[in-house]
């Protein structure tokens, strides 16, 4: 079906693109608060390779995903590749599973952001910093990808040189000398603990896939499968290397001991001065904020793409105007209403922010996406499979299949250690219990109203997933001021 408008057009390149998804897994993030803590819950020294194989185990699970994405562009890309290859009915379950993946994501990151910088100031409440910060993605959401990427570029650059700037100073001050017990695979495979590892390494990642999403607004689609495995590449390579500087400069033994350890600033201060400690402190906080304006965004092109294929209300696929325009405006809006209701909800009942709405919040978001990328593998070679593009057999058929399987794999692991993750008995069904019923009523929604378009709007129906753009609407800056 052919949409009625489009977002700001062919204004993303790789490197934008790259950035987003660096922004969405935020490094600042992984170094003060995730290699920390999986270090400290996990027991083991294999951390750094746990982030290498995850990085390997991401990048098969891409290979269907980002594959299809050059024959399927669609701002809500779970949802358009598996109505495209499993029917519609697949396609829209994935995108309730999508929605409620990425609005988990988004909405935990308040939890950090205003504890932080409540610890940071010793000033108000942490929701009051939280309720500073909505409104500040709101803003940024009114701006298309572009404008947004430029500003997250330059945060992003000074984050990665903080944290780089880390990685010299532990380095450069090892508690017992260098050594690469990191990478040696039977330190992290060691029972009870190198799980606990690796579902951490997945959770780190989140939002590194996001990159089809903006398939209206990139160069190309071959724009999208670069920028989508170089992400992976680098963000992998930047985890080892600071999970492994993390372990030099505190120490194997104080490791193994689970003693509480130097926080990464204070050791960033101790080598390079309170300055340099001062910003990384600060851009801890913007990392986090660039984060959650990155989750908004990719919630809001779902719910522009969706409506503009006639699933969610018309209303939702407007746009900010003007030639400089073309940010999803409804879409904006509305995940900023959900994250608004969620977080008064959270702030009413008085639940801890960190352990209960970070930890439950992100970690629901995470399984969502790992089950996402896992059915898009399978997806793809039915996709293929009735003769869509002309791919090799190996992008076809056997790194989608390699990928499915080892994607259901992980999920399964990943789910059993999920109690772990969150602080809970070995074998603790609440899990299950908390976010089951949760993704099934999104789920089932979503399923309805498919059934409903079905009997009521056939046409809308057939056609889900194969949104094309209007190309006399069409948000492209190449053409501003053309006269006809």
């Amino acid at each position: 079906m052919t949409g009625p408008v489009t977002l700001a057009r062919r204004t993303m390149g790789a490197g934008a693109l790259i950035g987003v998804a660096a922004v969405a897994s935020s490094p600042q993030t992984v170094l003060n608060g995730g290699i920390p803590a999986t270090y400290a819950q996990s027991g083991v020294q294999g951390v750094p390779l746990s982030f290498v194989i995850v990085t390997l185990v991401l990048a098969l699970l891409g290979v269907g995903y980002v594959a299809v994405s050059r024959h399927v562009p669609h701002g809500a890309p779970f949802y358009a590749q598996l109505a495209r290859g499993l029917g519609p009915g697949w396609g829209l379950a994935a995108a309730g599973v999508a929605l409620l993946g990425y609005n988990t994501l988004q909405i935990s990151l308040y939890a950090l952001l205003g504890t932080s910088i409540a610890a940071m100031t010793g000033i108000g409440s942490w929701w009051m910093w939280a309720a500073a910060g909505w409104l500040i993605v709101l803003l940024l959401g009114q701006y298309p990808g572009a404008a947004n990427a430029k500003l997250f570029g330059v945060l992003l650059a000074c984050e990665v040189g903080i944290v780089l700037a880390f990685d010299v100073a532990a380095l450069a001050n090892p508690a017992q000398g260098i050594t690469f017990d990191g990478f040696v695979p039977s330190e992290l495979f060691v029972a009870g603990g190198g799980a606990g590892a690796l579902v951490f390494a997945v959770a780190a990642f989140a939002g590194a896939e996001s990159l089809p999403a903006f398939g209206d607004e990139a160069r190309s689609t071959l724009t999208i499968v670069i920028a989508t495995f170089a992400a992976y590449g680098l963000l992998g390579g930047l985890y080892a290397l600071t999970s492994w500087a993390y372990a030099a400069v505190v120490g194997p033994t104080r490791l193994e001991a689970g003693a509480a350890v130097d926080e990464p600033m204070t050791i960033l201060a101790n080598t390079w001065g309170p300055g340099i400690g001062g910003l990384g402190t600060l851009l801890l906080v913007t990392s986090v904020l660039a984060a959650m304006s990155a989750f908004h965004g990719i919630v809001a092109r779902y719910l522009f793409a969706l409506a503009d294929d006639g699933v969610l209300p018309t209303a939702l696929a407007s746009i900010t105007p003007g030639a400089k325009g073309g940010a999803p405006r409804g879409g904006s809006l509305t995940q900023a209403a959900i994250s608004g209701v969620v977080l008064g909800g959270f702030v009413i009942s008085g639940i801890d922010p960190m352990t209960v709405m970070f930890v439950w919040l992100s970690s629901i978001g995470a399984v969502c996406i790992l089950g996402l990328l896992m059915l898009s593998s399978w997806s793809a070679i039915s996709f293929f499979g009735k003769g869509a593009g002309r791919e090799s057999v190996w992008v076809r058929q056997l790194l989608p299949g390699a990928g499915g399987v080892t994607g259901v794999l992980t999920l399964v692991f990943v789910l059993s250690n999920l109690p772990m993750m969150l602080g809970l008995p070995d074998g603790s069904p609440l899990p299950l219990l908390i976010g089951g019923p949760l993704l099934a009523v999104i789920v089932t929604v979503f399923v309805a109203r498919g059934r409903s378009l079905k009997q009521h709007r056939p046409e809308v129906y057939a056609q889900l997933g194969h949104r094309q753009v209007d190309p006399l609407q069409v948000r492209d800056p190449r053409i501003v001021g053309l006269k006809l």
